[in-house]
């Protein structure tokens, strides 16, 4: 009955984001105790206590690009929308251009960007989240970037990462920027 249930859930998840969600399945197939030991991960990648949804989704979005040649990131994007982030900023954040965005993208946009690149000032944006929403607003935009980086790498590390495509916000394609110039 479990195992229906996920199916299902999977199934609809798919149709509502266009996502493929083989990976999942096979999962679900051949191991269902991992699946069922990994689904609480996406309850975790939606956690957000303090930071707005612009800065979050920033740092979501900077995690799936480290890992992900497009339909992850995609998925990011199509979320991202739906809670409402501004069109302009999500394409500020996919081509790497602070000056579009607003404070709350850039600075979200900025830890992920360092902690991925394992800059050496991500002590800098570090402190600069906790001086703008606190120690719960390091710990949301971690666990956004690094969970962002999750399913990307669970797709490659089980074969399924097999499909590149542009990035689309809305009807719009957006050239993304994997690294700065």
């Amino acid at each position: 009955m479990r195992s229906w249930i996920a199916r299902r859930s999977l199934r609809a998840f798919a149709k509502r984001y266009g996502y493929d969600v083989s990976y999942l399945e096979m999962m679900l197939n051949f191991s269902p105790a991992a699946l069922f030991k990994f689904a609480p991960l996406m309850k975790a990648a939606a956690h957000r206590e303090v930071v707005p949804a612009d800065a979050s989704f920033a740092a979501k979005i900077v995690g799936a690009l480290a890992e992900d040649c497009g339909p992850c990131t995609q998925l990011v994007v199509d979320m991202a929308l739906e809670a409402g982030m501004p069109k302009d900023q999500i394409e500020a954040v996919l081509r790497r251009d602070p000056r579009a965005m607003n404070d709350a993208t850039m600075l979200g946009f900025r830890f992920a960007d360092a902690v991925v690149r394992r800059s050496a000032n991500d002590d800098e944006f570090r402190d600069a989240v906790r001086a703008q929403w606190g120690q719960k607003g390091v710990i949301d935009l971690t666990m956004a970037l690094q969970l962002g980086r999750m399913f990307p790498m669970m797709k490659a590390g089980l074969g399924f990462a097999k499909e590149c495509r542009r990035v689309t916000v809305g009807e719009h394609h957006v050239d993304v920027v994997k690294q700065a110039a």
